[in-house]
């Protein structure tokens, strides 16, 4: 498995193809393939402005979809190590991501994230009361879930003179 560049037109099909439970995010910063032997994209991670006003500061960026096919252990891995190194690259001081509570987190655990907070389960996008959402809500941003959030610390790059 290698790391690719890719486009978000690209990035957004693979997820609504192959994420278990999220839509594509519509932010974009930037993202990143992940490709097998024979140059087929197995995977896709995309980085793009917190969600969270809080972290909006700038130097924090969100990875806001890391999405693998079946069956290619640490594929989740490799593209949150991508888009960190990235992201320091470009200056950024700090990464945030999120799983579902009833995940495990071993991919953002693998990839130098520490469990920062667990967040309840709330409404959607307007915040409404959970008991008023429809149950037959097609979108999976209109029915939250009890949240993990992690977040690394990105190293410095000395600037080469």
């Amino acid at each position: 498995m290698r790391i690719a560049p890719c486009s978000l037109s690209e990035a957004r099909r693979f997820v609504s193809r192959e994420h278990r439970h999220n839509t594509a995010p519509q932010g974009w910063k930037f993202g990143c393939a992940l490709l097998d032997g024979d140059g087929f994209t197995i995977g896709v991670g995309i980085a793009g402005r917190p969600v969270g006003r809080g972290f909006d500061d700038g130097v924090t960026l969100e990875l806001t979809r890391i999405t693998v096919k079946e069956g290619h252990p640490n594929g989740c891995s490799m593209l949150y190590g991508a888009l960190c190194r990235a992201a320091t690259a470009l200056g950024y001081e700090r990464a945030v991501t999120y799983t579902r509570a009833d995940e495990p987190g071993t991919s953002p655990a693998a990839a130098g994230f520490t469990r920062d907070a667990e967040l309840p389960a709330r409404g959607g996008w307007d915040n409404r009361p959970l008991n008023t959402l429809s149950l037959l809500d097609d979108n999976p941003q209109q029915t939250e879930v009890a949240k993990v959030r992690w977040v690394r610390r990105l190293a410095s790059l000395e600037t080469e003179t």
